[in-house]
């Protein structure tokens, strides 16, 4: 059996990255988080408790910075696989990850661009999700311009996201007496616990299975139309709520009169409960793989179970 590649994660410390950090050394990686020294000798409480968690989790913190182009290419020559979690606002500037790989030699196995989303290339989305969106896309194309070897994950809601609030937009909070629900509440969604999401997307590094192509994280317990995630929850607690349904037209005017961030929040759930965005499609070969067929030894959180922490 090969030997298991060295990982580097870039915004490890983000809220997707951790995740992915410490599942790379779950599962046995060599693993190093890219941090800005300045930044890990003056953090809050809270980051400075994860760096100590990624440490004796066995993670190696590695002083660098996207910006600072010798510290990156630096980085990447220690390892053999670099994994992106960079947040929404670094999105553009991952080619200076794409041109640091590239100076750092030919020896990168595995580039995984921050993506943990929709499929960016199989989107109904309007402004202003689309922008963001758009930006993956120029990053998809520039990685497969520069021929480095890549994997795209598309690992859909996030379910601490998305779960919290009973996939209701700009709600804080599960219902007490209604729920609010884009559309007729049939289109299917996926929603993915974020433990799980770095699991899956460490068994890519290295699978054959998964090279060039894009990882869809759909587990089949955890695939629910918006109705059948209120049905589910409705039957945990023994109580019945009114459904409040919003049409399409409804929705497009919320999202151009909301302010920013809800304006986001209301494009991403119309693409997804109206435009069905997660599962309008078939993941065809030619393009893409599924993580539960992948890795069936996964034993992933359904829907069902991560509920249970609400009661």
């Amino acid at each position: 059996m090969a030997s298991k590649s060295k990982i580097l994660v870039i915004g490890a410390t983000g809220y997707i990255g951790k995740h992915i950090a410490l599942a790379s050394a779950r599962e046995g990686h060599s693993t190093f988080a890219l941090v800005r020294a300045a930044a890990a000798a003056d953090q809050p409480p809270a980051k400075a408790k994860l760096l100590q968690d990624f440490q004796a989790a066995g993670v190696t913190l590695v002083h660098g910075d996207l910006y600072d182009h010798g510290s990156l290419v630096s980085a990447i020559k220690q390892v053999d696989v670099v994994i992106s979690a960079v947040g929404f606002l670094q999105l553009k500037d991952q080619t200076k990850i794409i041109d640091a790989i590239k100076d750092s030699g030919t020896h990168i196995k595995r580039f995984l661009p921050s993506e943990f989303g929709n499929d960016v290339d199989r989107v109904n989305t309007v402004e202003p999700a689309k922008s963001t969106f758009d930006i993956k896309v120029q990053i998809r194309r520039a990685v497969e311009a520069s021929g480095i070897p890549y994997t795209y994950v598309s690992s859909n809601f996030f379910a601490g996201y998305f779960l919290p609030s009973l996939g209701q937009a700009g709600v804080a909070g599960l219902p007490t007496d209604k729920v609010v629900i884009l559309g007729d509440g049939n289109v299917k969604a996926v929603f993915v616990d974020e433990d799980d999401i770095g699991t899956y997307t460490v068994k890519a590094v290295d699978d054959p299975r998964t090279l060039n192509k894009v990882l869809y994280l759909r587990p089949p317990s955890n695939i629910l139309s918006h109705n059948e995630l209120v049905s589910l929850w409705e039957k945990k607690v023994g109580k019945t709520f009114e459904r409040v349904y919003v049409s399409e037209e409804e929705v497009l005017k919320k999202i151009q009169e909301s302010p920013i961030p809800l304006n986001v929040v209301y494009a991403i759930h119309h693409s997804v409960f109206i435009k069905g965005d997660h599962t309008n499609f078939e993941i065809e070969p030619s393009f893409g793989v599924e993580a539960s067929e992948l890795y069936p030894d996964v034993k992933y959180t359904s829907v069902d179970e991560y509920l249970n922490r609400f009661i």
